[in-house]
């Protein structure tokens, strides 16, 4: 009898190395995985591979540069958008993933993509704003009289279109303006003095002065990215709509466009001021017109919307 349960214990424990070598080879020959972390300091970049399955490991950097070390760390030697591909393989395949990292770029490079985006750069209005979206009087502390929460141009206005619009920069000056739905936000005093076709307003964007007026975007348009100039306006009192002010901006970043071609606002001047940019967000400063009488095309209002890498 011992010697029948000697026999069943080395045949169980056959068959159990059996099935665990089995398990093991198949883990073995899975297909590999692949995915990419990584950590930005500077010009500095440390990457780790996010693999399952994977024995070997090629990094391409984007610059000309590659590796084979699974979590490399790799200097860059000078600022941009860069692409980066990883390959992890074994001998079931190869898998790729892809990332990309903007290190140290200008304003214009984060504006338009640089040289690493030949189609350029495409921005729209983020539905989403963000804490000091505004609208603001022209003054020279830009002073808040109406915050703009989330979706207000939808929820609030009745104008979520404009959301859709569609603003490409490209690095040799060129500039593309999508306007999804044959509109474009303006501001409504614009719109009445110059005549266009009132496309979308309700009583709620008429209170605020906007609305949405028929527009054809210019072909072959260009813009201009100043990095710092005093800003010159001659600005109207919000609240009588005939006291009028000399103001000067100082030291601030403008885009400018050819035409009549404008970003996010339409109005009697198409000049606005960069607040701050990143590769993902930038805030702009949109000088509006909303008074009557004898100064109407004097700015008397700032609107300041964030809009969103596409």
């Amino acid at each position: 009898m011992k010697r029948l349960q000697f026999l069943f214990g080395l045949a169980f424990s056959a068959v159990l190395m059996l099935a665990l070598s089995s398990c093991e080879k198949e883990e073995t020959i899975q297909e590999p995985t692949a995915g990419i972390f990584r950590s930005i300091a500077g010009k500095q970049v440390a990457f780790t591979a996010l693999t399952l399955h994977a024995d070997q490991w090629l990094w391409d950097f984007g610059d000309g540069e590659t590796s084979t070390e699974k979590d490399p760390v790799h200097i860059y030697q000078s600022g941009g958008v860069y692409n980066i591909t990883l390959s992890a393989s074994n001998s079931m395949g190869t898998a790729e993933a892809t990332s990309q990292v903007s290190l140290d770029l200008s304003v214009y490079e984060m504006l338009t993509g640089g040289s690493s985006a030949p189609n350029g750069k495409t921005w729209r209005i983020s539905a989403g704003h963000s804490e000091v979206d505004a609208v603001s009087l022209a003054d020279p502390g830009f002073t808040v009289i109406q915050d703009i929460p989330q979706g207000a141009l939808g929820l609030f206005l009745g104008i979520g279109e404009e959301y859709e619009d569609e603003f490409t920069f490209k690095a040799d000056g060129s500039y593309i303006h999508d306007n999804k739905n044959g509109g474009s936000f303006c501001s409504l005093v614009f719109a009445t003095v110059a005549g266009l076709d009132i496309v979308n307003v309700t009583a709620e964007s008429q209170s605020f002065g906007f609305a949405t007026a028929a527009f054809t975007p210019e072909a072959g348009a260009t813009f201009t990215y100043t990095e710092e100039k005093d800003l010159a306006h001659t600005v109207v009192s919000q609240a009588d709509g005939s006291t009028t002010a000399d103001l000067v901006y100082e030291g601030v970043s403008t885009l400018n466009f050819s035409g009549n071609e404008f970003i996010g606002l339409m109005d009697f001047h198409r000049e606005c001021i960069i607040q701050e940019i990143t590769p993902e967000k930038m805030r702009l400063a949109m000088f509006m017109s909303a008074t009557q009488g004898a100064h109407f095309n004097k700015p008397s209002l700032v609107v300041i919307f964030t809009f969103e890498a596409v």
